[in-house]
Protein backbone atom coordinates (compact mmCIF):
# COMPACT_ATOMS: atom_id res chain seq x y z
CA UNK A 1 0.00 0.00 0.00
CA UNK A 2 1.39 3.21 -0.83
CA UNK A 3 2.02 6.08 1.70
CA UNK A 4 0.08 9.04 1.56
CA UNK A 5 2.00 12.29 1.87
CA UNK A 6 0.20 15.99 2.54
CA UNK A 7 2.47 18.49 0.92
CA UNK A 8 1.57 22.23 1.65
CA UNK A 9 2.71 24.44 -1.48
CA UNK A 10 3.18 27.63 -0.51
CA UNK A 11 1.58 30.28 -3.00
CA UNK A 12 4.49 32.22 -2.91
CA UNK A 13 6.40 29.49 -4.86
CA UNK A 14 3.45 28.74 -7.21
CA UNK A 15 3.34 32.65 -8.17
CA UNK A 16 6.20 34.55 -6.72
CA UNK A 17 5.19 37.56 -9.13
CA UNK A 18 5.49 35.61 -12.30
CA UNK A 19 4.11 31.88 -12.24
CA UNK A 20 7.67 30.08 -11.48
CA UNK A 21 7.78 27.42 -14.27
CA UNK A 22 11.26 25.82 -13.78
CA UNK A 23 9.93 25.52 -9.86
CA UNK A 24 6.62 23.87 -10.90
CA UNK A 25 8.53 21.85 -13.69
CA UNK A 26 10.87 20.22 -11.19
CA UNK A 27 7.85 20.02 -8.54
CA UNK A 28 5.77 17.71 -10.85
CA UNK A 29 8.95 15.71 -11.76
CA UNK A 30 10.05 15.51 -8.19
CA UNK A 31 6.83 13.67 -7.06
CA UNK A 32 6.48 11.94 -9.99
CA UNK A 33 10.03 9.58 -9.35
CA UNK A 34 8.01 9.01 -5.91
CA UNK A 35 4.55 7.34 -7.72
CA UNK A 36 5.35 4.44 -7.14
CA UNK A 37 5.69 4.35 -2.83
CA UNK A 38 3.51 7.79 -2.70
CA UNK A 39 0.28 9.24 -3.34
CA UNK A 40 0.16 13.27 -2.73
CA UNK A 41 -2.21 15.48 -1.65
CA UNK A 42 -1.20 19.12 -2.24
CA UNK A 43 -2.42 21.77 -0.79
CA UNK A 44 -2.13 25.16 -2.45
CA UNK A 45 -1.66 28.55 -0.46
CA UNK A 46 -2.77 32.05 -2.24
CA UNK A 47 0.51 33.62 -2.08
CA UNK A 48 1.17 36.84 -3.63
CA UNK A 49 -2.34 36.95 -5.33
CA UNK A 50 -3.88 36.50 -1.96
CA UNK A 51 -1.96 39.25 -0.48
CA UNK A 52 -2.78 41.53 -3.49
CA UNK A 53 -6.07 40.87 -3.14
CA UNK A 54 -6.44 41.32 0.65
CA UNK A 55 -4.03 44.31 0.71
CA UNK A 56 -6.88 46.13 -1.49
CA UNK A 57 -9.81 44.77 0.38
CA UNK A 58 -8.57 45.92 3.45
CA UNK A 59 -8.26 49.61 2.12
CA UNK A 60 -11.90 49.29 1.82
CA UNK A 61 -12.60 48.55 4.73
CA UNK A 62 -13.67 45.00 4.66
CA UNK A 63 -14.22 42.65 7.29
CA UNK A 64 -11.47 40.11 8.81
CA UNK A 65 -13.27 37.42 7.59
CA UNK A 66 -13.73 38.40 3.59
CA UNK A 67 -10.36 39.27 3.66
CA UNK A 68 -9.46 35.47 4.68
CA UNK A 69 -12.39 34.50 2.40
CA UNK A 70 -10.44 36.68 -0.66
CA UNK A 71 -7.30 34.46 0.19
CA UNK A 72 -9.40 31.16 0.13
CA UNK A 73 -10.58 32.15 -3.35
CA UNK A 74 -7.09 32.64 -3.74
CA UNK A 75 -5.93 29.30 -2.89
CA UNK A 76 -8.73 27.83 -4.69
CA UNK A 77 -7.69 29.40 -8.22
CA UNK A 78 -3.73 28.13 -7.73
CA UNK A 79 -5.33 24.73 -7.16
CA UNK A 80 -7.28 24.77 -10.47
CA UNK A 81 -3.73 26.04 -11.92
CA UNK A 82 -1.77 22.99 -10.62
CA UNK A 83 -4.55 20.42 -10.82
CA UNK A 84 -4.52 21.57 -14.88
CA UNK A 85 -0.46 21.59 -14.80
CA UNK A 86 -0.18 18.30 -12.99
CA UNK A 87 -2.50 17.14 -16.22
CA UNK A 88 -3.95 13.10 -15.86
CA UNK A 89 -1.83 12.62 -12.74
CA UNK A 90 -4.32 14.68 -10.72
CA UNK A 91 -7.64 15.01 -10.28
CA UNK A 92 -10.06 16.51 -12.81
CA UNK A 93 -12.56 18.39 -9.97
CA UNK A 94 -11.70 20.76 -7.12
CA UNK A 95 -12.26 19.18 -3.98
CA UNK A 96 -14.38 21.13 -1.59
CA UNK A 97 -14.30 19.09 1.81
CA UNK A 98 -11.61 16.29 3.19
CA UNK A 99 -14.30 13.54 2.21
CA UNK A 100 -13.78 14.63 -1.75
CA UNK A 101 -9.91 14.59 -1.23
CA UNK A 102 -9.65 11.21 0.38
CA UNK A 103 -11.90 9.99 -2.92
CA UNK A 104 -9.79 11.47 -5.37
CA UNK A 105 -6.53 9.67 -3.61
CA UNK A 106 -8.27 5.76 -4.59
CA UNK A 107 -7.95 7.09 -8.21
CA UNK A 108 -5.14 10.00 -8.44
CA UNK A 109 -1.26 9.98 -7.74
CA UNK A 110 -1.78 13.42 -6.57
CA UNK A 111 -4.82 15.11 -5.28
CA UNK A 112 -4.68 19.05 -5.26
CA UNK A 113 -6.76 21.47 -3.66
CA UNK A 114 -7.20 24.82 -1.77
CA UNK A 115 -8.19 25.86 1.47
CA UNK A 116 -11.56 23.66 1.66
CA UNK A 117 -13.84 25.93 4.55
CA UNK A 118 -13.34 29.32 6.09
CA UNK A 119 -12.24 28.89 10.07
CA UNK A 120 -11.02 31.95 11.67
CA UNK A 121 -7.15 33.10 12.17
CA UNK A 122 -6.42 30.22 9.97
CA UNK A 123 -4.42 29.59 6.47
CA UNK A 124 -3.85 26.67 4.11
CA UNK A 125 -1.51 25.50 6.03
CA UNK A 126 -4.02 24.76 8.46
CA UNK A 127 -6.20 22.94 5.92
CA UNK A 128 -3.19 21.04 5.21
CA UNK A 129 -2.37 20.17 8.89
CA UNK A 130 -6.03 18.91 9.37
CA UNK A 131 -5.75 16.95 6.57
CA UNK A 132 -2.76 14.99 7.85
CA UNK A 133 -4.73 14.54 10.45
CA UNK A 134 -7.38 13.03 9.05
CA UNK A 135 -5.59 10.60 6.80
CA UNK A 136 -3.01 9.24 9.11
CA UNK A 137 0.16 11.06 7.26
CA UNK A 138 2.94 13.03 7.82
CA UNK A 139 3.15 16.69 6.66
CA UNK A 140 5.58 18.45 4.41
CA UNK A 141 5.38 22.66 4.56
CA UNK A 142 7.30 23.93 1.34
CA UNK A 143 7.74 27.62 1.55
CA UNK A 144 10.16 29.80 0.15
CA UNK A 145 12.92 29.81 3.23
CA UNK A 146 14.78 26.73 3.94
CA UNK A 147 13.39 26.14 7.27
CA UNK A 148 12.55 27.44 10.85
CA UNK A 149 14.77 30.37 12.03
CA UNK A 150 15.64 32.31 15.25
CA UNK A 151 14.29 35.66 13.33
CA UNK A 152 13.27 36.30 9.89
CA UNK A 153 16.48 35.12 7.42
CA UNK A 154 15.27 37.59 5.55
CA UNK A 155 15.54 40.79 7.22
CA UNK A 156 17.53 39.62 9.99
CA UNK A 157 20.71 37.55 8.58
CA UNK A 158 22.26 37.00 11.94
CA UNK A 159 18.87 34.85 12.23
CA UNK A 160 19.95 31.07 12.83
CA UNK A 161 18.95 28.27 11.66
CA UNK A 162 16.80 25.34 13.55
CA UNK A 163 16.95 21.86 12.36
CA UNK A 164 14.89 20.39 14.90
CA UNK A 165 12.33 21.37 17.31
CA UNK A 166 9.59 19.95 19.22
CA UNK A 167 5.91 20.43 18.73
CA UNK A 168 5.23 22.37 21.79
CA UNK A 169 8.27 24.75 20.98
CA UNK A 170 7.44 25.36 17.73
CA UNK A 171 3.68 26.13 18.80
CA UNK A 172 5.09 28.95 21.26
CA UNK A 173 7.20 30.41 18.91
CA UNK A 174 4.08 30.32 16.68
CA UNK A 175 1.86 31.50 18.96
CA UNK A 176 4.00 34.84 19.66
CA UNK A 177 3.36 36.09 16.31
CA UNK A 178 -0.24 37.76 15.79
CA UNK A 179 -2.51 36.47 13.29
CA UNK A 180 -2.85 38.50 9.64
CA UNK A 181 -4.93 37.27 7.04
CA UNK A 182 -2.37 36.74 4.20
CA UNK A 183 0.50 36.16 6.56
CA UNK A 184 3.64 34.90 5.60
CA UNK A 185 5.29 32.48 8.64
CA UNK A 186 6.47 29.09 7.99
CA UNK A 187 3.30 27.46 9.21
CA UNK A 188 0.07 29.43 10.75
CA UNK A 189 -1.02 29.12 14.31
CA UNK A 190 -3.74 27.20 13.86
CA UNK A 191 -1.86 24.88 11.83
CA UNK A 192 0.99 24.73 14.90
CA UNK A 193 -1.63 24.06 17.75
CA UNK A 194 -3.21 20.89 15.29
CA UNK A 195 0.26 19.57 14.63
CA UNK A 196 0.81 19.36 18.08
CA UNK A 197 -2.66 18.51 19.71
CA UNK A 198 -2.20 15.30 17.16
CA UNK A 199 1.18 14.62 17.21
CA UNK A 200 1.63 15.27 13.17
CA UNK A 201 5.32 14.74 12.14
CA UNK A 202 5.59 17.81 9.99
CA UNK A 203 8.80 19.14 7.89
CA UNK A 204 9.39 22.55 6.94
CA UNK A 205 11.28 22.81 3.57
CA UNK A 206 12.29 25.40 1.05
CA UNK A 207 12.53 25.33 -2.53
CA UNK A 208 15.59 23.39 -3.46
CA UNK A 209 13.60 20.64 -4.43
CA UNK A 210 16.77 18.28 -3.81
CA UNK A 211 15.87 18.60 0.12
CA UNK A 212 12.21 16.97 -1.08
CA UNK A 213 13.26 14.22 -2.75
CA UNK A 214 15.98 12.99 0.04
CA UNK A 215 13.39 13.06 2.36
CA UNK A 216 11.06 10.99 0.51
CA UNK A 217 14.05 9.13 -0.09
CA UNK A 218 14.86 8.93 3.64
CA UNK A 219 18.02 10.50 3.06
CA UNK A 220 19.61 13.34 4.78
CA UNK A 221 17.75 16.86 3.76
CA UNK A 222 18.35 20.26 4.53
CA UNK A 223 14.52 21.52 6.29
CA UNK A 224 13.17 21.36 9.59
CA UNK A 225 11.82 18.64 11.24
CA UNK A 226 8.89 19.42 14.22
CA UNK A 227 8.32 16.44 16.22
CA UNK A 228 8.38 14.42 19.55
CA UNK A 229 11.67 15.40 21.11
CA UNK A 230 13.28 13.96 24.30
CA UNK A 231 12.91 17.41 26.40
CA UNK A 232 11.91 17.98 30.04
CA UNK A 233 9.05 20.39 31.25
CA UNK A 234 10.58 23.22 29.28
CA UNK A 235 12.62 24.57 26.53
CA UNK A 236 16.03 25.23 26.26
CA UNK A 237 17.52 28.49 24.18
CA UNK A 238 21.33 28.28 24.93
CA UNK A 239 23.77 25.69 26.34
CA UNK A 240 27.29 26.67 27.27
CA UNK A 241 29.27 23.44 27.97
CA UNK A 242 32.55 24.81 29.95
CA UNK A 243 35.44 22.34 28.76
CA UNK A 244 37.95 23.52 31.36
CA UNK A 245 35.48 22.66 33.92
CA UNK A 246 36.38 19.62 35.93
CA UNK A 247 32.42 18.51 36.20
CA UNK A 248 32.37 19.37 32.22
CA UNK A 249 29.51 21.31 33.35
CA UNK A 250 26.49 23.02 31.85
CA UNK A 251 25.50 27.04 32.27
CA UNK A 252 21.68 26.98 30.90
CA UNK A 253 20.12 29.95 30.15
CA UNK A 254 16.32 29.46 29.71
CA UNK A 255 14.79 26.28 31.25
CA UNK A 256 16.31 22.75 31.96
CA UNK A 257 17.67 20.37 29.24
CA UNK A 258 17.41 16.86 29.02
CA UNK A 259 19.21 15.65 31.81
CA UNK A 260 20.26 12.43 29.83
CA UNK A 261 22.18 14.04 27.54
CA UNK A 262 23.53 16.32 29.98
CA UNK A 263 25.42 13.21 31.54
CA UNK A 264 26.08 11.94 28.69
CA UNK A 265 28.45 14.81 28.37
CA UNK A 266 29.72 14.99 31.88
CA UNK A 267 30.81 12.05 31.95
CA UNK A 268 33.31 12.72 29.38
CA UNK A 269 36.64 13.64 31.49
CA UNK A 270 39.32 14.10 28.70
CA UNK A 271 37.40 15.76 27.22
CA UNK A 272 34.28 16.60 25.29
CA UNK A 273 32.25 14.24 23.68
CA UNK A 274 31.49 15.54 20.29
CA UNK A 275 28.39 12.63 19.31
CA UNK A 276 26.86 14.03 22.74
CA UNK A 277 27.49 17.71 21.50
CA UNK A 278 25.77 17.13 18.07
CA UNK A 279 23.03 15.37 20.00
CA UNK A 280 22.79 18.52 22.37
CA UNK A 281 22.99 20.99 19.28
CA UNK A 282 20.17 18.85 17.07
CA UNK A 283 18.09 18.96 20.15
CA UNK A 284 17.99 22.57 21.30
CA UNK A 285 18.10 23.68 17.81
CA UNK A 286 19.58 27.26 18.39
CA UNK A 287 23.17 27.45 19.40
CA UNK A 288 26.03 25.69 21.86
CA UNK A 289 29.23 27.37 22.51
CA UNK A 290 32.19 26.03 23.76
CA UNK A 291 34.52 27.62 26.48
Amino acid sequence: MKKVMVISLGGSLIVPEQIDFKFLDNFKKTLKKHYNKYKFVIVCGGGTIARKYIFALEKEGSSKKELSLAGIRATRMNALFMMQFFGKDANESLPMNMEEVKNHLSKNSVVICGALRYTDKSTSDTTAAHLANFLHTEFINLTNVQGLYTDNPKKNPKAKFIPQISWKNFEEKALKIKYKAGQNFVLDQSAAILIRKHKIKTYILGENLKNLDNLLKNKKFIGTSIEDLPVMENSVDYVTIHSNSPNRGFEKKGSPINQILCNQVTKKREGIDRASLKKVTKLVGNSVKIN
